[in-house]
């Protein structure tokens, strides 16, 4: 790599924005030439900030990301605005890798008020406009967490209160759905959507090849592994779809990651290569298990560490119980589809065997 290469300039940029341990810190930090990143709070256990990406366009700002709809959230992009010399009135567009809500509320508030636009992947469609907050936050996955044999954690699920800052929420429509291949001018190019499903279905990464970047949003992030089918209308196979808009950045050059998460910089290539590893090993597991008697998805996360402390699933609240356990569904739906395993439908539980 040249030593005036954009990547490389990237690269000392995103390093030098990262020497700092708390990712999380309030300000705005460049991360590449004319890219500056603004962390803002969540009101999240165990996730504490989301990265927003500032750069010039030729109407206005164009801000990749938006944050968690709230006080807080609009103080602290207004103050990253500030540091650069701008404030929100001059953003024209937000760029949104996907639709939950830590990415897309925040736009959907301001857009009113600031006539700014809203872009967002058209795989999110049916999420976006089929969302009812009445209907429950996680309505749409208490059937599959029956059909996985988790019956009394879809009832749990079920009569889990809403949290204060899960209320009026802000949704609806973007102003454009993306499609892949869309471009987006900045000052120095454009950034490209490119179709990432697999954490939602609309996921989207955007590339800006003249500054060696990618920004990743929730599909390759540092250090946790993003999970799948997590939408109102998930994908009949998420982890299929993930594992192959994994494969397909491989077939692309090489660049500096710029996550919606965690601390910046790296090789977006050695990142996806590490979590494909991941995946085959669970793959692997889950086989095994399988291969031991267990028969539902949700045996077999009873039997499998989470998270990097290695608990039990019965360690892990409702919520994240409920994501273990449609993550072991999503690995034995890959499993059958390469003909490792084998599936049959009994009292409306997806049961599983080891093929012969």
């Amino acid at each position: 790599m040249p030593a005036n290469s954009p990547q490389k300039s990237a690269q000392n940029s995103a390093q030098n924005s990262s020497r700092d341990p708390d990712w999380t810190r309030p300000g705005a930090y460049p991360v590449g030439e004319g890219i500056h990143r603004i962390p803002l709070p969540l009101p999240l256990a165990g996730l504490p900030a989301v990265n927003v990406y500032v750069l010039e366009g030729p109407d206005g700002l164009v801000v990749v990301d938006s944050g968690w709809q709230s006080a807080s959230t609009r103080t602290a992009l207004e103050a990253g605005l500030r540091q650069l010399g701008h404030g929100l009135d001059d953003i024209d567009t937000f760029l949104i890798t996907h639709m939950h809500w830590d990415h897309y509320t925040m736009a959907a508030e301001l857009r009113d008020t600031l006539r700014c636009r809203i872009q967002v992947g058209a795989g999110d469609r049916d999420s976006i406009l089929g969302y009812d907050q009445e209907d429950g936050v996680y309505a749409h996955r208490t059937p599959l967490l029956r059909a996985a044999g988790a019956d009394d954690l879809a009832a749990e699920v079920e009569s889990r209160p809403l949290e204060p800052y899960e209320t009026d929420i802000a949704y609806g429509p973007p102003d454009q759905w993306l499609v892949d291949g869309d471009r987006t001018p900045v000052a120095d190019g454009a950034l490209e959507a490119i179709s990432t499903p697999g954490h939602t279905r609309g996921h989207m990464v955007f590339s800006l090849d003249t500054a060696g970047v990618l920004f990743t949003g929730d599909h390759v992030l540092p250090g946790v592994t993003p999970a799948v089918g997590n939408d109102g209308h998930p994908a009949t196979s998420p982890l299929r779809d993930y594992l192959a808009s994994l494969h397909r950045l491989l077939d692309r050059p090489d660049a500096v990651m710029l996550p919606a998460h965690g601390p910046v910089g790296g090789s977006v290539h050695t990142r996806v290569k590490e979590l494909i590893g991941h995946h085959d090993e669970r793959l692997q597991e889950i086989l095994e298990l399988v291969g031991d008697g267990r028969e539902t998805a949700m045996q077999v996360a009873t039997a499998v560490p989470w998270t990097r402390r290695r608990l039990r699933l019965d360690e892990l609240d409702a919520v994240h119980r409920m994501t273990a356990v449609l993550e072991v569904d999503a690995h034995l739906s890959v499993l059958a589809e390469r003909g490792h395993v084998v599936t049959q439908q009994e009292g409306g539980v997806r049961r599983f065997a080891r093929a012969r």
